[in-house]
């Protein structure tokens, strides 16, 4: 790494310290099993995901549950599940369709930050306080031939600036890890970005004979819409459909658009 180029780093990682964490905060990997991009192991056998649960948990008043509740704001601005998907696998301590409200999400995302000490601790959750989430709301999608799993994430902030803000940075990150690029969105070539992990290992036999399957291929989209901040990852065996990924995107985009309206 040129000096030029570990400056540009340095300086990155240091503005992304709250947009990370934040991202980070939840999802982070339901059905992705495979190791991540900087080594592990890569022999452990993968499993995909649970088969999904599109049934309404005792006592939900929801209306279509089978589609994702819309009971509140935060849920109204997720994208209905699509013709062709159902709900996902669960997001660990979020269930497959949840939201966190404003005072909770805060509280989260400064958690998160319980690596920094000090000013600079102090500084994070000054940080955090000054964007002025409103809340955030999860859901996930899996393809009815469990080809395809992806978690959808929507943060809600009053300052657009700082929903603009974030965007450019994931995006710049991607740009920094040197990841491919992703499918592009349709319409929002300008609010809406995708990367693509690194190309999976072959399966091959272990040297117990067991026969090993390959490793997921992830892509990771964010995008902004207004005041949203949207975070879709998606996870399926190669060959990967980046295009029904591109789709699912675009409609969320959409829907932020308008929401309430089933797509």
């Amino acid at each position: 790494m040129t000096e030029k180029t570990g400056g540009r780093a340095r300086r990155l990682l240091k503005n992304t310290l709250i947009a990370v964490l934040v991202l980070g905060a939840v999802g982070g990997g339901v059905a992705y099993t495979a190791v991540t991009v900087d080594g592990a192991d890569r022999t452990a056998p993968t499993v995909a995901w649970e088969r999904p649960a599109a049934t309404a948990t005792p006592g939900d008043p929801a209306a279509d549950i089978d589609r994702g509740r819309a009971s509140t704001p935060m849920s109204k601005l997720l994208l209905p599940v699509p013709d062709g998907y159902v709900l996902g696998s669960d997001i660990d301590g979020y269930g497959n369709d949840g939201e966190v409200g404003a005072k909770e999400a805060a509280a989260l995302f400064k958690r998160t930050g319980k690596a920094v000490y000090g000013k600079e601790r102090r500084a994070y959750e000054k940080a955090v306080d000054a964007l002025g989430i409103q809340g955030l709301a999860v859901r996930s999608y899996a393809r009815a031939d469990d080809s395809l799993q992806a978690e959808v994430l929507v943060l809600r902030m009053k300052d657009r600036k700082a929903v603009r803000k974030f965007y450019e940075i994931r995006k710049d990150l991607g740009k920094l890890l040197d990841l491919d690029k992703g499918p592009k969105i349709e319409g929002h070539t300008k609010n809406a970005v995708c990367h693509l992990s690194p190309e999976p290992t072959t399966p091959d036999e272990g040297l117990d004979g067991e026969f090993r399957t390959p490793d997921l291929r992830k892509v990771l989209c964010v995008a902004y819409e207004g005041e949203v901040m949207v975070t879709v990852t998606a996870y399926g065996v190669p060959p990967l459909d980046t295009k029904a990924v591109a789709g699912l995107v675009g409609k969320q985009i959409r829907h932020i658009e308008s929401p309430g309206e089933y797509v």
